[in-house]
This record gives C-alpha cells, structure tokens and sequence, in this order.
C-alpha cells in the first residue's frame, strides 16, 4: 500500500535522477522541480499543485490527477492518455504543452489558459464544456473529438474539421472563425 503525503511543499527538487517517491500526495505543493524524463507511473495526485516545474516527458501510466493545477509549467511530450482517467482533473495555465497527447480521454471541463499547445493530440477524446482560453493551438489534432460547449473564443491558430468532430454550442470569435474552414479550401478576405 501507497503511503499518504499531506499539505507538504517541495520546492528546487530534481526528480530527474531521483524519482518522486510512490504515494499518494494530497494538497501538496511542487515549485521549481525538475521532473523531466522521469517516472510518475501510479502515483496519486490529489488537489495539488505544480508551479514553475519541467516535467517534460515524464511517464504517466495509471497517474492519478484529481483536482491538479499546473502554472507556468513546461510539459512537453507527455501522454496523459495513459493517466488513470478516475476522477481525472486538472487544469493548466501559462504552460508549454506543446507535444502532448490527450487522446481518448475524458477531460470535460478543464482550463487550459494562456498556454502553447502545438501538436497536442485531442483525437476521440470527450472535451466537452474546455476552455481554450488564449492558447495557441499550432497543427494540434481534433478528430471525433466531442467538443459541445467548448470554447475557443480567443484561442489562435487551431484547425478543426467540423464535419469530424462534434461542435455543438462551441464558442469561437469572428477573428478565429476561420480555423473552422481550413478543412474545405476556403478563402476568406478581410
């Protein structure tokens, strides 16, 4: 059985040669840690939060992410796909996601804010009532991805087939409109 860390900061740690320990971490608190390239595999996450930290392609098999906020975090090449999707909830702000899969997960309802998603993989995934706000979608993939409610309002630079996903009440902006129309070869004029 997984030992319980509770309300403990951790702060300037490199996880990269030392792996965080397996546990279940409840309102901790990760400031400037280095998590690259290593192994978050089983641990349990619980109403933490990530600040400032790398984890770029740590591996995520059966993670639990319950109530998680990443702020001004790099996380490049990370498959969430592979977390543990029970009561799976995270949001991000400010962070770097470029590379990163999402596929065939449900994420409903989380935040990403002010963040550089380039190549980010939606593919199947139920993302419905997710806020995009301000980000920066570069040849992110969008295909039978459940998007009702959505908003991309001021999101930039996506690229969404409407006739492969599902938009139902998704919000964009004149100004993004034509994200929607790259599909069908459409030219639009100002």
């Amino acid at each position: 059985m997984k030992h319980s860390v509770y309300q403990k900061d951790f702060s300037a740690k490199d996880y990269s040669k030392n792996p965080l320990a397996l546990a279940e971490y409840s309102c901790c608190t990760f400031t400037n840690c280095n998590f690259e390239n290593s192994s978050l595999a089983n641990i349990i996450f619980i109403e933490c939060e990530f600040q400032d930290c790398n984890l770029s392609n740590v591996q995520v098999q059966n993670t639990a992410f319950n109530d998680v906020v990443f702020t001004r975090c790099k996380i490049l090449g990370v498959n969430f796909q592979y977390c543990n999707p029970f009561l799976l909830a995270f949001q991000f702000s400010d962070c770097t996601l470029n590379f990163c899969a999402f596929n065939q997960l449900k994420i409903n309802y989380t935040v990403f804010e002010k963040c550089l998603m380039k190549n980010v993989d939606f593919t199947k995934s139920e993302a419905k009532h997710v806020i995009f706000k301000s980000c920066y979608l570069y040849q992110s993939s969008f295909y039978n991805t459940q998007l009702q409610h959505a908003d991309f309002s001021t999101a930039v630079n996506f690229s969404i087939n409407p006739s492969e996903n599902i938009l139902k009440n998704a919000t964009f902006s004149k100004e993004n409109i034509s994200g929607l129309l790259n599909a069908f070869n459409i030219k639009i004029l100002d």
